[in-house]
């Protein structure tokens, strides 16, 4: 289990990602063993601090090739290697997670089907008047890929919503005893899909994983039990759910949409 995250940064560190103002207040972030949230505005560091110690923990994103080859975790090396993380137990399994990444990773399996389709077509072109026996050595090898592929994936991957894709993705990936690293995963998932995802996040803390996660969600930011901390105004804070900035707004947006809307939304006059 990991247990905190501190980073040794040079007092006279300067642009990006160890000049980033949050690491001023970071100290010590002590990290729950079941679920730790990260809220905040959008640059305030959160994602910058996961993709860090994704890269620190070798932790694959989904989609990607392995850490240190990952060109989208480049720019966040200096601040990897200021990072000293705490552990009771190290754990070597888990993953990092982008709601992006899920929609590449559709494309890479619709690219992969496509590919073996074209490999067996031309093979059974190739070994047209073949002997059985050839054409079981020539094809069988490309059979067997594809149905591996859809084994995994289903015969039709574009056939689930990319919010199913994520949670079949997510469960399928999941080990007992892993740290699961997670940045805004609500983007792909409809209000329903995020409670389904709570529920397999409470059966994997079951059976011993941990989790850090970003999020705007009011719904995954209220996780019972959960450590939760607000990165805003440069700082880093733990924090209730009730007062974090975001969910303020949100309640009174169900309250009263109106109220907030008149500010934002200018309708065209009628006829024009």
């Amino acid at each position: 289990m990991l247990r905190s995250i501190r980073a040794e940064i040079p007092a006279d560190a300067a642009g990006f990602p160890l000049g980033l103002p949050f690491l001023r207040s970071l100290g010590e972030l002590a990290v729950s063993p079941t679920v730790t949230l990260l809220a905040g505005p959008n640059g305030s560091g959160k994602s910058t601090l996961l993709e860090a110690l994704a890269l620190e923990c070798g932790f694959p994103a989904i989609g990607h090739a392995a850490p240190s080859r990952d060109s989208t975790l480049h720019g966040v090396g200096p601040l990897a290697r200021a990072l000293r993380l705490s552990w009771s137990t190290r754990t070597r399994h888990g993953f990092f997670l982008r709601a992006e990444d899920v929609f590449g990773f559709i494309l890479s399996i619709r690219r992969q089907r496509e590919e073996l389709d074209a490999e067996l077509g031309a093979a059974k072109v190739r070994l047209e008047g073949s002997s059985e026996y050839a054409r079981r050595l020539g094809l069988g090898p490309l059979r067997a890929s594809m149905a591996a592929l859809e084994a995994r994936y289903g015969k039709n991957p574009d056939a689930r919503s990319h919010g199913e894709t994520f949670l079949h993705l997510f469960r399928e990936r999941l080990t007992p005893g892993g740290l699961y690293l997670m940045d805004e995963p609500e983007a792909a998932l409809a209000p329903e899909s995020q409670l389904a995802l709570v529920a397999l996040m409470s059966d994997a803390v079951a059976a011993g994983s941990q989790f850090v996660v970003a999020t705007h969600s009011p719904l995954l930011l209220a996780i019972p039990g959960a450590t939760l901390y607000d990165f805003d105004d440069d700082q880093v804070r733990p924090s209730g759910w009730d007062d974090l900035a975001s969910v303020q707004l949100w309640k009174g947006v169900m309250e009263a949409p109106a109220r907030y809307l008149r500010h934002v939304w200018s309708p065209p006059e009628p006829g024009t």
